[in-house]
């Protein structure tokens, strides 16, 4: 009798598990039998697989960001506007930012890692995925200058900050049981702050 090789547990199940338990709870309060019971794994398997609760976190940030993040930003980039997409980008997370049956509140990027308590790696980590945001923000609004539809005079700085921090602030709020109905009268009060000089 051939006795086959153990089953081996769905590594992308257990990590899906694990970011959705660190969302909702955070680093610090998240503990390793957390982490085990969410994953259905024993501890062995867990460090065999991801090693400590530190890099497990790093790479739940990193499937978050491309399995929830991508699709949001895609509403930036995609739109035929950049104010079409900066309006479609906010009220898209005014839609998937409160808690869900399926997804907790708020933006793990947005929310982790913004005290001193936290790891020096997961803090850097998250505050690169921060950057990158007012990145992004800076190239579809640096675009619309090119294309003539912001002036030239639009302070690209400025905007790109106001508008990352409304979605910074949509996510703390969310957190706090913000409805859909209020996330959304955020962003469309958000809106009102594109330069009025500027082509609709």
């Amino acid at each position: 009798m051939v006795i086959g090789r153990p089953r081996e547990f769905d590594r992308e199940a257990a990590l899906d598990a694990a970011m959705h338990l660190f969302w909702r709870k955070g680093f610090a309060t998240t503990s390793m039998k957390d982490l085990c019971a969410a994953m259905g794994i024993g501890s062995p398997s867990l460090y065999a697989a991801f090693g400590c609760k530190e890099t497990l976190y790093r790479e739940a940030v990193a499937r978050y960001l491309c399995t929830c993040g991508s699709p949001l930003w895609n509403k930036l980039t995609e739109a035929p506007t950049a104010r079409a997409g900066v309006r479609s980008f906010l009220l898209a997370a005014a839609e998937s930012f409160p808690e869900s049956k399926t997804t907790p509140a708020g933006c793990m990027a947005m929310l982790g890692a913004v005290s001193d308590e936290w790891p020096a790696s997961i803090a850097e980590d998250v505050r690169k995925a921060r950057l990158e945001s007012l990145r992004m923000f800076r190239s579809r609004l640096e675009d619309a200058v090119a294309e003539g539809e912001l002036p030239a005079s639009a302070d690209i700085d400025r905007l790109s900050r106001f508008f990352l921090g409304i979605f910074q602030g949509m996510a703390i709020q969310a957190r706090d049981g913000a409805t859909r109905a209020e996330l959304k009268g955020i962003a469309e009060a958000a809106m009102m702050a594109w330069p009025t000089d500027a082509a609709d």
